[in-house]
């Protein structure tokens, strides 16, 4: 089983994946365990409060260390591994969810404000992680992403494993074109190729349709498979 514990001022904002689909069918399967944990429940003062002002004059409010480290100190043990969501952290591709889903205990800080202090980060996170080179107002909704992107991979989550060989991005390419009933659509028809029932055939074009999808798409992953291929 693989562990997911996210330490968020705003709990209440993954409870829907505990009834989500896929994620929500693991969790009920013992294939994977999401829980909560409130960073507020770790401030030091009576107020509650639980960022500051940053040092050096730049704008915003960081939390503070004390109440983050606490809060992580309080879930995290020996073969824990802790990933903050952050715009500055290495971006999230399939190869790193595939990775991911190899961690069994699995720890995810989703910073807000202006981030976390930078002690935090640097002695005691593993991975900086982002969805892309963007800035967001806060870390849940990436960490949702990763943690969706990485559950397919766990161990009998996904019914149909081999299916998860023709994802895109699994080997570069774009996943191929696909088609579903009826073969005539407004006058656009599925592929011969397709409904030839010939498994050959249709291997061969799914790969043919995967390159040209990829060169329409993503001209930048093309140039990288046709240098692989080279």
């Amino acid at each position: 089983m693989n562990k997911i514990t996210i330490l968020t001022l705003f709990p209440e904002s993954f409870e829907f994946l505990k009834t989500y689909g896929v994620i929500g069918k693991a969790i009920d399967k013992g294939l994977l365990e999401i829980n909560l944990v409130n960073i507020r429940d770790f401030s030091n003062d009576k107020h509650n409060h639980v960022d500051d002002t940053v040092y050096g004059g730049a704008a915003g409010m960081l939390i503070k260390p004390q109440v983050l480290y606490d809060c992580l100190m309080s879930v995290k043990k020996t073969g824990s591994k802790v990933a903050y969501m952050s715009a500055a952290g290495t971006v999230l591709n399939q190869k790193l969810a595939i990775n991911f889903a190899e961690i069994k205990d699995l720890i995810i800080i989703c910073g807000h404000y202006e981030g976390i202090d930078a002690r935090i980060t640097n002695h005691y996170v593993d991975y900086e992680i982002s969805i892309g080179d963007y800035v967001l107002t806060g870390g849940e909704i990436p960490a949702m992403v990763l943690i969706d992107s990485m559950a397919r991979f766990v161990g009998g989550v996904v019914g149909k494993e081999e299916s998860l060989n023709t994802d895109s991005h699994y080997n570069i390419l774009l996943q191929q074109d696909e088609y579903t009933k009826p073969r005539e659509f407004n006058g656009y028809f599925v592929p011969h190729e397709l409904t030839s029932g010939d498994h050959k055939k249709i291997a061969a074009w799914n790969r043919k349709s995967a390159i040209e999808k990829t060169k329409r798409v993503r001209p930048d992953l093309y140039e990288k498979f046709l240098r692989e291929e080279n």
